[in-house]
């Protein structure tokens, strides 16, 4: 068995919101961290009452932090108000138990920078922080919108780079040029897939805590010495999401790890095919949650598809029970 001696394992988790770095306060992103959904009543408006469900649910479950206003949150279809609201009831729900972080994602920098002033209003913990999308910016254009977004908030900053989505990545001279310019750049959730990325980033720049953004990829990012998952497949099996960050991280036992990997791989296969949120709210269905249905273009899975992720999500729990189990 490929396990780390007692010695050199890590301590069990538990949530400090900052700590010292040559005498400034940063933060440090450790463990799951959930892109909670947005659930909808029947007339496709936010249920508030169901969202707070959703938060408590995470926060019993005991994921690390909560991200709201992300892809799996389905921003991109909510008005600036309802961010606004989202994010508020977000902080009154959640208050000091896990940190928040808000999502800043927008076209237009300036549509990110008043996202990024509410989220300070509003004593968030931290900003994610992405590419604008459908612009294809230069590294240093890229750099630059961070950067303003940086200095609306100047809280910790959780990168977000998925270049599947925004077309562009950010490359060395991006992270050579905002980390330069300020120190609130903690984190990146990398969500490229390609493993030349997550080297660079673990090799190049190790003042930036790198975080999996690519689900199948988990055991990669682990080994290579990343410390959190955001993974939205967390919002409705949290537990098994938190067992293979445990088995890696805390425990160093990457045997196990490939053993839960192993069990969560049809699951991750079936959230690629092609109804990601709609796969993920179905999900939170089978957990007890209210979730609607989603925001158009989307449509819901089908009856045949809702089969295929519910005994996907048996067997998956079945496996990764038996495995901790021992």
């Amino acid at each position: 068995m490929c396990t780390l001696p007692p010695a050199k394992r890590r301590p069990p988790f538990h949530w400090k919101p900052d700590f010292l770095i040559d005498g400034e306060t940063i933060m440090k992103f450790e463990g799951i961290y959930t892109p909670a959904i947005t659930p909808l009543t029947s007339e496709g408006q936010i249920d508030k009452a169901a969202f707070a469900e959703v938060l408590e649910y995470l926060i019993e479950a005991k994921v690390h932090g909560i991200i709201i206003g992300g892809s799996t949150g389905e921003y991109y279809a909510h008005t600036a108000q309802e961010r606004f609201d989202l994010a508020a009831l977000a902080k009154d729900v959640i208050g000091t138990r896990v940190p928040l972080i808000v999502g800043t994602g927008a076209v237009r920098t300036e549509d990110s920078v008043e996202y990024a002033k509410a989220a300070k209003a509003i004593k968030a913990d931290a900003i994610l922080v992405g590419s604008p999308p459908y612009a294809l910016p230069t590294e240093q254009e890229n750099a630059a919108h961070a950067l303003a977004i940086d200095k609306a908030a100047d809280l910790p900053i959780m990168l977000y780079n998925y270049p599947g989505r925004m077309g562009v990545s950010m490359g060395r001279e991006f992270f050579r040029t905002v980390t330069a310019a300020s120190k609130n750049f903690v984190a990146i959730k990398e969500s490229s897939g390609q493993a030349s990325q997550l080297h660079m980033l673990a090799r190049e720049f190790t003042n930036i805590d790198i975080s999996c953004g690519w689900d199948d990829q988990a055991l990669e990012f682990f080994a290579w010495g990343a410390h959190s998952w955001v993974c939205a497949g967390s919002n409705f099996i949290p537990r098994e999401h938190i067992a293979l960050y445990e088995a890696c991280v805390i425990e160093g036992n990457f045997d196990k790890g490939r053993r839960i990997m192993a069990a969560m791989l049809p699951l991750m296969d079936f959230l690629e095919g092609g109804k990601f949120v709609q796969s993920i709210k179905f999900g939170c269905e089978l957990a007890g949650l209210r979730s609607g249905g989603v925001r158009a273009p989307l449509q819901g899975l089908d009856e045949s598809e809702k089969q295929g992720l519910q005994a996907i999500v048996t067997e998956l729990k079945r496996e990764v029970a038996a495995i901790i189990a021992g």
